[in-house]
């Protein structure tokens, strides 16, 4: 029965490419954290402070804007949003910065990611990954929407790291090198509009994703929008370095041990740095 659902949507999806259908969908973004310190001088106070303030950092509202062929998603920037701030403290939060923009062109399978790396521009242009999805049984609503689960699995790299110097430096440590593991990617797309995209690099399914959880991180829809008055205008980006996202990956890291290395030994402060992998 799925198969024969899948076959149907697939064609309906392909018979409205031609047609000048568009639509936005707005995502609200929740992330798990859970810091751990071996540091004995951290109390459990202090600890719920650390990992509640990372937490908000990854409360983020981001919006989706679509054609049958084409999107771009782009961070909602809010003026008051949270800083991650604490007495005696520093974050470093690696990983997407709210000038990125994200376009994808489903119909070539490839995207074109416009990146700010600490003030400098790349345009990180590669292919759209083959996600080989699963499609379920099980449905649910979201909103007004009927929604089936899809599920696969992806290898991500786990790249939390803290950084911990004391006065005297007694107690310093160097960061863990990320590890790789495999975690259970779970989709929630709906038929009813039948756009086979989503949020971030996630697309490839008979129906627009409005939910998606990797184990830690959950995005989910709370607004759509299709056909408004107003037509959208999807543009790809153009200006930057270009690179791929494994020469992206490569800079990033370079430029963040970089960063480690010129980081102040002693004083009273700490150092945590958080990066998004994947």
């Amino acid at each position: 029965m799925i198969r024969v659902m899948t076959i149907i949507l697939l064609f309906i999806i392909n018979s409205i490419i031609a047609q000048d259908f568009q639509g936005s969908v707005t995502y609200k973004t929740h992330r798990k954290v859970n810091i751990a310190t071996e540091n004995s001088k951290v109390d459990s106070d202090i600890q719920k402070q650390i990992n509640d303030m990372v937490a908000k950092q990854f409360q983020k509202e981001y919006t989706l804007q679509f054609n049958p062929i084409e999107s771009i998603y782009k961070e909602d920037i809010s003026l008051d949003a949270p800083k991650a701030q604490m007495e005696g403290l520093e974050i470093v939060i690696a990983g997407s910065s709210g000038s990125d923009i994200l376009y994808k062109n489903i119909k070539e399978k490839r995207y074109t990611s416009h990146r700010d790396m600490f003030g400098k521009m790349f345009l990180v242009k590669d292919k759209l990954k083959d996600n080989d999805w699963k499609l379920e049984q099980e449905t649910k609503k979201i909103g007004n929407y009927t929604c089936f689960k899809a599920t696969t699995t992806r290898k991500m790299q786990k790249f939390a790291k803290i950084i911990e110097i004391d006065s005297d430096n007694k107690e310093s440590k160097k960061p863990e090198e990320p590890k790789e593991v495999e975690v259970t990617i779970t989709a929630w797309y709906t038929p009813e509009i039948p756009i086979a995209n989503g949020p971030g690099l996630y697309s490839g399914l008979p129906g627009l994703i409005l939910e998606v959880n990797d184990g830690e991180q959950t995005i989910l829809c709370n607004k759509v929008v299709l056909n408004p008055k107003k037509k959208i205008k999807v543009l790809e980006p153009k200006k930057g370095k270009v690179v791929t996202e494994e020469r992206f990956e490569i800079i990033m890291e370079k430029k963040l041990k970089e960063m480690e290395d010129r980081m102040p030994h002693g004083g009273d402060g700490k150092s945590i740095e958080f990066r998004i992998g994947g």
